[in-house]
């Protein structure tokens, strides 16, 4: 009778209990870096919480996920008015979710990095997110001379990226010692990239003469549609407040709005939907991420959108709200969190909530005397 080999193992491993099988474990993580120069940068005229995009990047050619920088010149919102804010975005993933830590800095007229910010973990990335820093640095200081970090009006931004990936395999068999480390234990496989430089010029003269392909404007050109109200076949009376919209787009991404305009129901025969459980606000929201993929007021209304996105069924757009709500748990919204989620079905944000319950003890800070764990059952 043949028997599987066995990994080798360090040091004298002859005695001692036998397990009977092994696991091997490999984080994969691909390092790679991008450049993006902005000429003219000073005669950036967008707004506050306006953005700039780079082109996307990847790790390599055949590696279909696709990142790019997003810059606010002038700050994201009031609070980072002074400041310029700078992301690291998903644009496409064939996974559905991937792990990044990120540093950005800026190279000064040496071509020497500085003002460098780093994650302090690897964040979460779903198609459509970003992390980064809204206050990445004060607008005053980028734009003095003194400093050097405009050298003939460029802004040159660096990114390095660590992009992790766990692998999996198990094998069964026997002659292992038992309650030992791993016999292959967890390693490291790294891979560094450097992506060529990309480059923006902003009164529109190009240094450069590569080929460039237009971005994907997709998500763009569905908002402006819905926006404008161009061909527009229904409208929908949310608190005495009208949006207009299209069957098919509606149809082809909430089950809900299908069955609605697909049966003989009184909203489709007349076209007009009449909906009073749900915030005008949070409904526009909801609105944009059917027609667009994104919410970019989602943290502030993440508790009402999941709702709404639970009632039509946007699968992605409620975990998205669960995601913004795990990220801000705390003692005082722990409970009305897990109310929420339980209501919802929301399990991802239910298990979530429990454990921050257990893990901080939010019963005894709260007075009650009987402090046991909680459990998800």
């Amino acid at each position: 009778m043949s028997r599987e080999p066995t990994p080798p193992l360090s040091g004298d491993m002859s005695t001692g209990p036998i397990a009977e099988s092994w696991c091997y474990t490999q984080v994969k993580v691909v390092k790679f870096s991008y450049m993006w120069t902005i000429n003219n940068f000073s005669f950036c005229r967008e707004e506050m919480g306006e953005v700039l995009k780079s082109s996307t990047f990847s790790s390599s050619p055949s590696d279909k996920m696709k990142w790019c920088l997003r810059v606010n010149p002038k700050g994201l919102d009031d609070e980072s008015k002074d400041y310029l804010s700078l992301y690291l975005l998903l644009v496409s993933c064939p996974k559905s979710e991937v792990r990044a830590k990120f540093k950005f800095s800026l190279l000064n007229a040496k071509r020497e990095e500085t003002k460098a910010m780093e994650s302090q973990r690897a964040y979460r990335f779903v198609q459509g997110k970003d992390w980064g820093f809204k206050k990445f640095i004060r607008r005053d200081f980028l734009l003095d001379e003194a400093n050097g970090l405009l050298p003939d009006d460029k802004l040159t931004l660096f990114c390095e990226h660590l992009q992790h990936c766990l692998q999996k395999r198990r094998k069964h068999c026997t002659g292992l010692p038992k309650e030992l480390p791993p016999p292959l234990p967890c390693k490291w496989c790294c891979r560094q990239v450097s992506v060529v430089q990309d480059s923006v010029n902003i009164s529109g003269h190009t240094n450069t003469n590569t080929l460039k392909v237009p971005e994907c404007r997709l998500a763009d050109d569905l908002g402006n549609l819905w926006e404008n109200t161009r061909f527009t076949d229904c409208s929908f009376f949310v608190r005495g407040q009208e949006f207009k919209a299209h069957k098919s787009v509606l149809a082809a991404r909430s089950p809900v709005f299908n069955a609605m305009f697909e049966h003989e129901m009184e909203e489709s025969k007349k076209n007009r939907v009449e909906i009073n459980d749900v915030d005008p606000e949070v409904f526009k929201e909801m609105m944009r991420f059917i027609y667009t993929g994104k919410a970019p007021n989602l943290d502030k209304m993440a508790d009402n959108l999941l709702a709404a996105a639970d009632k039509y069924a946007l699968e992605r757009l409620k975990v998205m709200c669960e995601e913004a709500l795990c990220n801000n748990l705390s003692v005082e919204n722990v409970a009305d969190t897990l109310v929420l989620a339980d209501l919802h079905s929301a399990e991802q944000l239910k298990a979530q909530a429990i454990d921050f319950i257990n893990r901080c003890s939010v019963l005894r800070q709260l007075g009650c005397k009987d402090g046991r764990n909680w459990s998800s059952k």
